[in-house]
Formats: C-alpha cells, sequence, structure tokens
C-alpha cells in the first residue's frame, strides 16, 4: 500500500471552521456578518467580534484599517443597546442575560467600579471580559450616556485598531501561527478570558 492509499485524516470541527471563515472571509456577505457580530457581540451574543476580524485582515491585509473602523463603528452601536439593556431592562432581559453568561458577579464588580471610576471602563474595554458585561453593566451604575460613549468609542476603536495594525504587519506569521497551532491558541485564548473573569470579581 503506497501513502497515496492512505486517505488524509479529516480536520477537525475547529480547524473546518477557522478554514471556511477565512475562504469567506472576502466574500460579498463578509463586511454584514462582522457588523451583525460586532454589534450583537456588544449587548447579547456570545461570540467575539475578533474572531471575523482576524481572518477578514488575514484575507486582506491591505484593507486591515477598514475593516477595524467598521467593527468599532458596530460595536459601538451595538453597545448601545447593551447600555440601554441595564439601564431600563435589567429586571426582565438583564437578568435573563446575565443569567444565562453566569455573570452576576462579574457585573455587579463592574458596576461597583464604574460607580466608583467610570474611567476603568477604558481598560475593561480591552480585556478579554465579555465586552456586553461592560455595556449592560454601565447602564446598571447609570453612568453618563455621552461618557459611556466616549469610553465605548475609545476603547473598542483601540483594541480593533490595534489587533488591525499587528495583523497588517505580521500577518503571514500570525496566519502561520494560527495554521499550526490554533488549537493551543484557542485554549490560552479562553483561560486569559477566564482569568480576567476571576480578576474582575476577586480584584477589582
Amino acid at each position: 500500500m503506497t501513502s497515496a492509499d492512505v486517505a488524509e485524516p479529516r480536520p477537525g470541527l475547529l480547524r473546518r471552521m477557522y478554514a471556511w471563515m477565512l475562504r469567506n472571509a472576502e466574500g460579498p456577505r463578509a463586511w454584514q456578518v462582522l457588523a451583525i457580530v460586532a454589534f450583537a457581540e456588544s449587548s447579547f451574543f456570545p461570540l467575539p467580534a475578533d474572531a471575523v476580524v482576524v481572518p477578514m485582515v488575514l484575507a486582506n491585509r491591505k484593507r486591515a484599517f477598514a475593516i477595524a473602523a467598521w467593527a468599532t463603528f458596530w460595536s459601538v452601536a451595538g453597545g448601545v443597546l447593551g447600555y440601554a439593556i441595564g439601564y431600563l431592562l435589567y429586571d426582565s432581559v438583564g437578568l435573563l442575560l446575565i443569567g444565562v453568561f453566569g455573570g452576576a458577579d462579574t457585573v455587579e464588580a463592574l458596576r461597583r467600579g464604574f460607580i466608583e471610576h467610570a474611567w476603568v471602563m477604558l481598560l475593561q474595554g480591552l480585556t478579554p471580559i465579555p465586552y456586553k458585561l461592560v455595556t449592560i453593566s454601565a447602564g446598571i451604575a447609570g453612568m453618563s450616556f455621552w461618557l459611556f460613549m466616549l469610553f465605548s468609542t475609545i476603547t473598542r476603536g483601540f483594541r480593533y485598531l490595534a489587533e488591525a495594525t499587528v495583523l497588517y504587519l505580521f500577518g503571514d506569521h500570525a496566519r502561520r501561527i494560527l495554521d499550526r497551532y490554533l488549537g493551543t491558541v484557542l485554549a490560552v485564548v479562553l483561560a486569559v478570558i477566564v482569568a480576567a473573569l476571576v480578576a474582575v470579581r476577586y480584584v477589582i
């Protein structure tokens, strides 16, 4: 039996999803998908917009900064919905979402932080803490809406701009790392998210 007769092992689900996202990152609906995910992530959706931003930039690095600006715009727009949920609908939709994402303690810690020092939102928007918890908490805390919009624009813009810059400069190397160590990279990202949530609960 020759090596040609041996069937190639089928890639795992995670790797197939990654390959699918790369193939469709330049498709006609990529920008619409990014807008939907970035908007929804800031209020109720679990998937971070980075999962769409990264393959889009890797597929077309010349548009890296346009992609970052697009993600920022829709993330801030979605943050308005998250703020409204916390400010107006906390007893219904807010509690439901917090229950789904298991973030009651995190939201309470964020709420106290925003009441005492609103500027900490600039830091928390950069961390792996799910941004929906940040926006809902800002609404619960009654943060000034215009201050919230300012901080939201700064923190999300900086995050996506930094991400786009790194991928623009080192895109080929980053793609090789993802191609080879996708599972490890995602495991590290998940560990960082969990650590951030723990830090908010017990440190902040």
